[in-house]
């Protein structure tokens, strides 16, 4: 189900990556039948594929047939993802609601809608897998509420994002002012994503609790229970909350909030009719080691140090990709144009950095993470036998491999062999919780310097040195493309010579007057170069003033006279050159101090 989670936040960055394709073109109505057929389509793939799952049932091979279903649901799921990156992409759909006021306006309302598309493939389907996987719910889980537990289970993870885009939407309503320009900057931006963070981590679980249908559990024997085992931890919480979500079918408790006040326990029905009173002890034990061992606010770190990372290096990512060469010539032999290759590549980016950050580097933590909370029992109780006999019931109820992998928590069979080998060697479980706080500092630190040498890069030291490489690889590569073009040297000439390397400055600005002998921009610079290189092996009086004469000729601006007056200067012409430095001062119209400046340099050489 937490796969559901991915598949949406997938969804956004696709949807997101659209800005960067070109949006020029028109859009072509006839996309709006293609969208609708091939809706029509993948209704018709998923509506077959679980037909034949239901007929396997029917014949009486159901072995497998429920782990069958759900691999099922996952591909169905991702090929919902590739018919919505076409949608985006090749159907250009955005394009359609391009001039809606409404959407202009507030952006995120757009975005919504397509998410909204996206939800509707699922909705197909889910819609088609209800048919055979009813046999494994509950008798009074109707289709609709099936849909709509999956519907709400998987929303919790657009939150953050639907809160933080709506706010940057609608601070172009502020009046004009401090408050309106302070938001826009980036320290402005960077205040109000850590705060919309830490309030939805905090108060989120009031909204998600209604979103879940959660209610709270009534008195009795199995909330006394629960009661205790909390007072007996210490830990603080508003409620316990009966979770019945898909019916109350799952097996599973949860736990979630930062702050006591707002910190909610989840169980579900099948769980507490499934468990004894030590079993339903040890698993409310494992979600108040979450709490006690700090997960949840280490979540909160994971996804702010992902959105930190993102935005100190996006637009860093975005130049680096804009300047690999070899990929564009690639796709150029296919006959494939830059132009469509470079936005296809930062999506790829965006979706590849997003899934390798959650579904594995996350998928890691939280696996160990749930490590730490099964051992957090050992702190309670004597051994773990209650827990080990809770997940052999939730293997058996649960149809499922006792071995079967999972990529937010280890399987049932090494949680299970982890805990006895705990029993054997306590030091393991010392040992397990060193190894995870080690983990957790590593991380911190990491990604403590990985934005900050973003931010480096983008806002501070290290922005200039950057921007130079990325213009030099861009220079030199349009260089490749246009050989021809005078201007290119011209600016190949200026980046040499801003490195110091003088030589091959003048090469460049030479190539550029033997391809346009009235290229002002090289006759001047190599004037320049010659006449004031502050390496004096590169100067050359004659050269300099003759090419200093033919930039004035071409155009009398007070940049060309000052190079002009520098010639004359170099070649002992100092009342020529006095002239030329007042003509410049009076035709500029700005950085008048430098030119005056020049004049009193020129005056004072005269005397």
């Amino acid at each position: 189900m937490f796969s559901n989670f991915l598949y949406f936040l997938i969804a956004l960055v696709i949807y997101a990556s659209f800005e960067l394709f070109d949006k020029t073109k028109n859009f072509d109505p006839n996309n709006l039948y293609y969208s609708l057929i091939s809706a029509a389509v993948f209704a018709v793939i998923c509506h077959t594929w679980f037909k034949r799952l239901a007929q396997r049932g029917g014949k009486g091979s159901s072995f497998g047939l429920d782990h069958s279903i759900n691999r099922a649901i996952s591909k169905l799921s991702m090929m919902a993802l590739i018919l919505f990156a076409a949608n985006i992409y090749v159907f250009r759909l955005p394009l359609f609601f391009a001039d809606v006021w409404l959407f202009t306006r507030i952006p995120t309302l757009a975005a919504v809608l397509f998410l909204g598309l996206f939800l509707a493939y699922l909705v197909i389907v889910w819609n088609a897998a209800y048919g055979v996987q009813k046999r494994y719910l509950p008798v009074n889980l109707t289709q609709k509420r099936y849909i709509g537990s999956n519907i709400s289970f998987s929303l919790p993870a657009l939150l953050p994002w639907f809160f933080l885009s709506l706010f940057a939407d609608l601070i172009q309503f502020l009046p004009p002012g401090p408050v309106r320009t302070y938001f826009n900057t980036t320290a402005g931006e960077i205040v109000y994503i850590l705060t919309f963070l830490i309030l939805i981590s905090v108060f989120g679980p009031v909204l998600i609790k209604k979103l879940w249908g959660c209610t709270s559990l009534e008195p009795g024997a199995y909330r006394a229970r629960i009661e205790a085992t909390c007072t007996r931890a210490g830990l603080a919480y508003a409620d316990i909350l009966k979770w019945e979500l898909f019916g109350g079918s799952m097996i599973t408790a949860g736990v979630m909030g930062l702050v006591g006040r707002f910190r909610y326990i989840l169980v579900t029905p099948a769980l507490m009719d499934a468990l004894d009173d030590d079993e339903l002890d040890a698993v409310i034990l494992h979600e108040i080691g979450h709490v006690q061992r700090y997960h949840m606010l280490f979540y909160l770190f994971f996804f702010a140090g992902f959105v930190g990372c993102n935005f100190v290096f996006f637009e860093p990512m975005i130049l680096l990709l804009y300047i690999a060469g070899p990929v564009y010539q690639t796709f150029s032999l296919l006959g494939i144009d830059k132009g469509d290759v470079y936005p296809a590549l930062i999506c790829m980016s965006l979706i590849g950095s997003f899934v390798i950050y959650f579904r594995f580097v996350f998928g890691f933590f939280m696996r160990n993470f749930e490590r730490q909370a099964d051992i957090h029992v050992y702190g309670f109780q004597r051994d773990a036998a209650s827990l080990v006999s809770t997940f052999y019931k939730i293997a058996a109820l649960s149809r499922q491999p006792i071995d079967k992998p999972n990529w937010h928590h280890f399987g049932i069979g090494e949680r299970i062999r982890f805990l006895e080998q705990c029993q054997e060697s306590p030091m393991l479980i010392a040992r397990h919780h060193r190894r995870v706080k080690t983990l957790m500092i590593g991380y911190l630190l990491l990604v403590l310097a990985l934005f900050c040498t973003g931010y480096s890069i983008s806002y501070g030291g290290a922005k200039e040195a950057f921007e130079k490489y990325v213009a030099k690889e861009i220079l030199f590569q349009q260089l490749e493309v246009d050989p021809e073009n005078s201007d290119i040297y011209a600016v190949v000439g200026d980046y040499h010579y801003n490195e110091k390397a003088y030589d091959k400055a003048r090469v460049a600005y030479e190539n550029v007057i033997l391809i346009d002998a009235k290229n002002i921009h090289a006759l001047n610079n190599l004037a320049w170069l010659l006449a004031t290189c502050p390496d004096e092996k590169f100067r050359d009086a004659p050269r300099a003033l003759e090419l200093a004469f033919q930039a004035v000729l071409l155009k009398r601006e007070a940049f060309v006279l000052d190079t002009y007056a520098e010639a004359l200067a170099l070649n002992k012409r100092k009342a020529q050159a006095i002239e030329a430095a007042r003509e410049a001062l009076s035709l500029a119209k700005e950085k008048q101090s430098y030119y005056r400046e020049q004049v009193a340099r020129f005056e004072k050489m005269g005397e």
